[in-house]
């Protein structure tokens, strides 16, 4: 039966968030929820949350069965279900809330269906040509939900939530073990500590001695390393201070393939699967990749082709958005408003990856981001940028160590990428009833 989504609430009518201006991240004050905090698969990015600063702010905090909507600009769309295991939040001006009635709907039921082809055809129905269309509470409320019988929701939403709590698990190791290789790289880029204290030795001969490549910390202490000055500081010697573009590294875009014209009447988009994935940065936060080109888009973007294992930094609005490139199951080309990083030896994916997404580099990023409107920067500036580079023994090194975790977080993001897969593929078929959940439940 369709039943309005304002029917499946307490009030029966949907909030504004508060308008107001989000400050810097305060531990001591509200976090802010924005659009642009709302990944496309509904999670939350975590990276870059704001606090608010409003004697009203506690009016809008989300609660238990609340669910937001981004009712204005490309977003429009884009949802929320609140889970108190995410933290306070207090809701923005540009998201609808709607307080779910438990005793009328599963709520999680409606999370997922907010994420279903109906529910995004109904969405792109308000659109104008190309541009996307505004959406307020009214017509949010409107909106008609077909709803099966109750069990059917539980059961649904049973099946597909023991998929996204694989997924949050695998992210929480990933996320444990890159904390591990950055404090590695702290320990020895940063504070310079094991050259320092002779636990790196000065001579390449006995840097082999020196390590137990099983461990992160070496048995054998060496001499300590002399330090000369740089125009980055003292730094131990043969190390050098060097300009990304002087680097073995290739530095390319989606724009590097043509102009804006041509790129527009040979790049066609699809979100049905075809040839080519179109790696966007919104894809690389959520491990859920849903746009694709088709063969004649990929070969016209030769110059931004992906193999796996590319450095990949937003460089247009989510400024300083940092990722690996995965390694999936068909061709791979780059999106707009990001750029790719591509190491020519192995060795320095991994320290330039680190630099980027943390410590140092991320100052970096933004000492060259300009732009009022919408915040990013552009690839000779990029290239500009001076960097401290250890001699090539210690890189091999550090990479002999960090590795292992990083291949291990690349299948664990290839396994969330495949049940997402699976999650956003039995959706259709669970509510339209072509899958019958007890069959489901027999084959898992």
């Amino acid at each position: 039966m369709y039943y309005k989504l304002s029917d499946l609430t307490i009030d029966g009518k949907g909030s504004y968030g508060i308008a107001a201006s989000a400050v810097e991240y305060d531990p001591n004050k509200y976090t802010y929820l924005r659009i642009t905090d709302i990944n496309d698969d509904g999670t939350i990015n975590f990276d870059g949350l704001k606090s608010v600063d409003d004697e009203n702010a506690g009016k809008y905090l989300l609660k238990e069965n609340d669910i937001v909507f981004a009712r204005t600009g490309a977003s429009t769309g884009r949802t929320y279900f609140y889970q108190k295991k995410d933290g306070d939040f207090v809701f923005a001006g540009f998201l609808i809330k709607y307080s779910l009635d438990p005793n009328k709907v599963n709520p999680r039921f409606l999370k997922y269906y907010t994420h279903s082809k109906t529910y995004y055809d109904w969405v792109h129905s308000f659109d104008s040509g190309a541009t996307r269309g505004n959406i307020n509470a009214k017509t949010f409320g409107d909106m008609l939900v077909d709803l099966p019988e109750r069990y059917v929701q539980d059961k649904i939403v049973s099946i597909l939530s023991d998929l996204d709590d694989k997924i949050a698990v695998n992210k929480k190791i990933c996320e444990n073990l890159e904390a591990q290789a950055q404090a590695l790289f702290k320990h020895w880029f940063v504070d310079f500590a094991p050259f320092k204290d002779g636990n790196f030795c000065a001579n390449r001969e006995q840097n082999e001695t020196c390590f137990n490549s099983a461990e992160v910390q070496p048995k054998i202490t060496g001499k300590a390393c002399k330090f000369v000055e740089s125009e980055l500081g003292l730094i131990p010697e043969r190390w050098r201070v060097e300009r990304l573009g002087e680097m073995p590294i290739t530095v390319t875009d989606y724009v590097a393939n043509g102009s804006f014209a041509s790129l527009k009447e040979n790049v066609k988009l699809y979100e049905e699967v075809n040839y080519a994935y179109f790696i966007r940065n919104t894809d690389l936060k959520s491990q859920n990749f849903s746009v694709f080109v088709d063969e004649h888009s990929y070969k016209f973007l030769s110059k931004s082709k992906l193999e796996g294992g590319e450095i990949i930094i937003s460089n247009v609005g989510d400024v300083g958005s940092v990722h690996l490139c995965p390694y999936l199951d068909k061709p791979m080309t780059l999106g707009n408003n990001i750029i790719m990083v591509k190491p020519y030896n192995d060795f320095y994916r991994n320290f330039l990856y680190i630099l980027f997404r943390w410590n140092y580099g991320q100052k970096l990023i933004q000492s060259i981001k300009g732009g009022s409107a919408q915040p990013k920067f552009n690839k000779t500036d990029f290239k500009s940028l001076k960097i401290i580079v250890p001699e090539e023994s210690v890189l091999k090194k550090f990479d002999e160590i960090v590795s292992p975790m990083f291949n291990y977080v690349g299948k664990n993001n290839q396994e969330s990428s495949r049940l997402a897969t699976l999650r956003d593929t039995l959706l259709p078929k669970l509510m339209s009833g072509q899958i019958k959940v007890n069959e489901i439940e027999k084959s898992l």
